[in-house]
């Protein structure tokens, strides 16, 4: 299914039962309930979820990206308000530049537009302006590995050696030699056993 289907698809499933009850609905701007949003039943008091879960609000907002009908998707978890808000300007803008005809607009009826009922509030996420979002409002870091725990004493620990390195080899070479018993000289007699008994 394209992206133009799948838009046409939604719109058509959440229109046509609001429509086919009161016609007259089709001039005005109707007012259906949010489908991306919980609603609460005013006569039993209880939640009911979303009606598309966030995996499919996902998939629709892509779809509409896609084909350039962002606008006609109501707002909800995966669809900022600000993000929408923009797109529906530059939909109307390019509204008006296009010439529209009578049979155009009969053939879009599912593209008119809808008061969404439910207001969705976007979550404030500490960090989230200054794109650290994982560390904001922590007193310290996470856990991490321990490697990485250890790494700047490590690395610390490595430069202190590395650092007279040169130095350090000479002087293990010369003592070595100097151990080293020359294979062409005969075997000296040595004073102790290194024997245990």
């Amino acid at each position: 299914m394209s992206a133009l289907q799948a838009v046409k698809a939604f719109r058509v499933r959440e229109l046509a039962p609001v429509l086919k009850a009161d016609p007259k609905l089709s001039n005005a701007r109707p007012k259906i309930l949010n489908p991306f949003l919980p609603h609460k039943n005013p006569e039993s008091g209880r939640w009911a979820p979303a009606k598309y879960s966030l995996r499919r609000q996902a998939d629709l907002v892509k779809n509409a990206r896609a084909s350039g009908l962002l606008h006609l998707l109501p707002p909800g978890p995966k669809l900022a308000l600000k993000e929408l808000q923009s797109a529906s300007t530059s939909a109307a803008a390019a509204a008006e530049t296009a010439a529209e005809t009578e049979k155009a607009e009969a053939a879009t009826w599912w593209s008119t537009a809808i008061e969404w009922d439910g207001e969705y509030k976007e979550k404030e996420v500490k960090g989230a302006d200054v794109g650290n979002r994982l560390y904001a409002g922590k007193k310290r870091m996470f856990k991490g590995h321990k490697w990485e725990r250890t790494l700047e004493k490590r690395t610390w620990k490595r430069k202190m050696l590395m650092k007279d390195m040169d130095e350090r080899i000479e002087r293990f070479k010369s003592t070595y030699k100097r151990k080293t018993p020359s294979p062409v000289s005969p075997a000296r007699a040595v004073s102790y056993s290194k024997l245990p008994f």
